[in-house]
């Protein structure tokens, strides 16, 4: 079974910084120890793929390079949604991929970083969940 994010997904996403609901980014060291951080740039990405600016280069980076497995909750709680989306990172520093994502990367989060030093980093969903842990989509 493949990964295809439907078209509320895309919708809620897309516009989540918009409407102040940033996505948890959940991360873990190769040691295991867990982060978790607020990302306002969460965006899609393609039919599988969601990405984020990261312009902080923080424990949520470093975590990433050490250990590429992550997961991506958004909450939207007017209209009872939680979703996980479960998968592998990657980060580029620059070329293509980092141009697309920088394109879509809501403004507000480039205007925090006005000398584009940021990396992109796109996650390869492999699963999503819900709160409960119901699988609703998988590879």
């Amino acid at each position: 079974m493949a990964i295809e994010f439907t078209d509320e997904m895309r919708e809620l996403i897309t516009s989540a910084l918009v409407d102040r609901l940033f996505c948890a980014v959940g991360t873990a060291s190769k040691n295991g120890v867990p982060n978790i951080s607020l990302k306002g740039s969460v965006a899609v990405y393609d039919n599988e793929t969601l990405a984020y600016w990261e312009r902080v280069k923080g424990s949520a980076l470093a975590n990433v390079v050490e250990n590429p497995n992550i997961v991506i909750f958004y909450r939207n709680p007017d209209k009872r949604i939680n979703w996980r989306f479960h998968g592998t990172a990657t980060v580029h520093e620059s070329g293509d991929i980092w141009e697309k994502v920088h394109v879509i990367t809501p403004q507000g989060e480039l205007d925090r970083d006005p000398e584009l030093k940021g990396v992109a980093v796109l996650v390869k969903v492999d699963a999503i969940t819900d709160l409960g842990s119901r699988v609703l989509q998988s590879r």
